[in-house]
């Protein structure tokens, strides 16, 4: 059962939302102010790097290495890609944001999608953060796109 993410359009919180039937399932009204209409969002997501021990099968966490049916289809080879970035490159950072959320098939909210097209033209980051403010908030909770943050809440869809 997999678990979305949406965005509250009035109060902006971000809520995880256990989906128990994917091919029934709506979009949920906000449990915290009772507004009807909330936007699905891009989750975050993170896979631990596989180690280079010779002879080794598992991972970092002592799991073993994610891949084939682990991940979403193409999320290896992005994966991959995203290990040899130039962190310098604000041009390379956008293109590979924007083959992520393209990849998660998920829209990205407007604030994001005006961030990526900003590094893929080649804008410095830091002067696309003084001028937008950090877009996915401090800790990556959102609340740089006016709410009040992420609730780590599970709700029930």
């Amino acid at each position: 059962m997999p678990i979305y993410e949406y965005q509250c359009e009035k109060c902006r919180r971000i809520l995880n939302f256990l989906v128990r039937n994917v091919a029934k399932h709506q979009s949920p009204s906000c449990p915290k102010c009772g507004h009807p209409r909330m936007s699905r969002v891009l989750s975050r997501f993170s896979a631990p790097k596989k180690r280079r021990d010779a002879g080794s099968s598992a991972d970092d966490f002592g799991a073993p290495p994610m891949g084939g049916d682990d991940m979403p289809p193409g999320m290896d080879s992005l994966m991959a890609e995203a290990e040899g970035i130039d962190e310098n490159d604000p041009r390379a950072m956008g293109r590979f944001m924007r083959k992520m959320a393209d990849q998660m098939g998920e829209p990205m909210p407007a604030e994001m999608n005006e961030m990526v097209r900003r590094l893929e033209a080649g804008e410095d980051p830091e002067q696309i953060e003084a001028d937008m403010g950090d877009v996915m908030g401090a800790n990556g909770s959102g609340e740089a796109f006016g709410g009040s943050g992420a609730d780590n809440t599970l709700y029930d869809a």
